[in-house]
């Protein structure tokens, strides 16, 4: 089977992402935490070390935290910009937002969905007099440009691309405007992690790239068809506004309304998996 890869149709690498800098972690070294555990200990654990990646354009940071028992890599970033108008190398963007707040709407959008296997964990936390998103350190030997690069394929190319639809289905659904091949990790055993989504969450209620859309696992089609839009507000008050939960409903809409028709049209066993 052909294996699937992700064509952006604006690859925008300059917006780079913060969790792919060498050295990468081995999974080896990864601890045994539940989700509640990794959430106290980001919240919570002391940072005991911090390096500036200088990377990318969201100005993040590395940041070694320890609780006394776990030493653990995370990622800060605090960038939070709000401009009526910016000019980007797509153009010139109204409304544009630039905020850690939307990694963890991201995040808990995810958790709604059942799929928060596939990003990180985001809380919101604050360092040094700033507020950001902190993310837990993943253990990723490369991204997709590195993985292009290499010309690299996945031994299980049914995984992969499972893998890999349930990415393109959330991408629509998040409304993201700076999706890029660095966004995309790939841990051990061909694990693929979604990440950086500060430039998500916009309000146009079409989807960008519905030509992406070609298969949706089964229970996430569920889960899509009975999200319900007050609780997408309520689990991402303070992280969205009004308009943008209400966005995400729409384009949750549209993606339902297009896997709706891929079926009719080519039955069910070739969209669902």
């Amino acid at each position: 089977m052909h294996v699937h890869d992700l064509h952006w149709h604006s690859l925008i690498l300059a917006h780079c992402l913060y969790l792919t800098w060498t050295p990468f972690l081995p999974a080896s070294q990864e601890p045994t935490l539940t989700k509640e555990q990794i959430r106290e200990f980001l919240l919570t654990a002391k940072v005991v070390k911090s390096e500036h990646t200088k990377k990318g354009i969201t100005d993040p940071w590395r940041l070694t935290l320890s609780d006394g028992t776990v030493t653990h890599d995370a990622s800060f970033q605090a960038i939070d910009e709000h401009k009526a108008t910016k000019q980007l190398a797509t153009g010139t963007e109204l409304g544009f937002v630039d905020s850690y707040k939307y990694n963890i709407a991201a995040y808990q959008l995810a958790e709604l969905l059942g799929i928060d296997d596939m990003l990180p964990m985001y809380v919101e936390r604050r360092w040094q007099g700033n507020t950001g998103s902190l993310s837990w350190w993943l253990p990723v030997k490369m991204d997709e440009v590195e993985r292009h690069k290499q010309k690299l394929t996945a031994p299980d190319a049914d995984a992969w691309n499972n893998q890999m639809y349930k990415v393109r289905v959330f991408n629509q659904l998040v409304g993201d405007t700076d999706i890029n091949l660095t966004n995309v990790l790939i841990g051990e055993d061909w694990k693929i992690w979604r990440v950086d989504f500060t430039r998500a969450f916009r309000l146009h209620k079409d989807l960008k790239d519905p030509k992406d859309l070609v298969r949706c696992e089964r229970q996430l089609f569920e889960k899509l068809k009975t999200l319900d839009g007050n609780e997408v507000a309520a689990k991402t008050k303070g992280y969205l506004a009004k308009d943008e939960a209400k966005a995400v409903m729409a384009r949750r809409d549209k993606i339902v309304a297009h896997f709706h028709k891929l079926i009719s049209e080519k039955g069910e066993s070739e969209v669902l998996y």
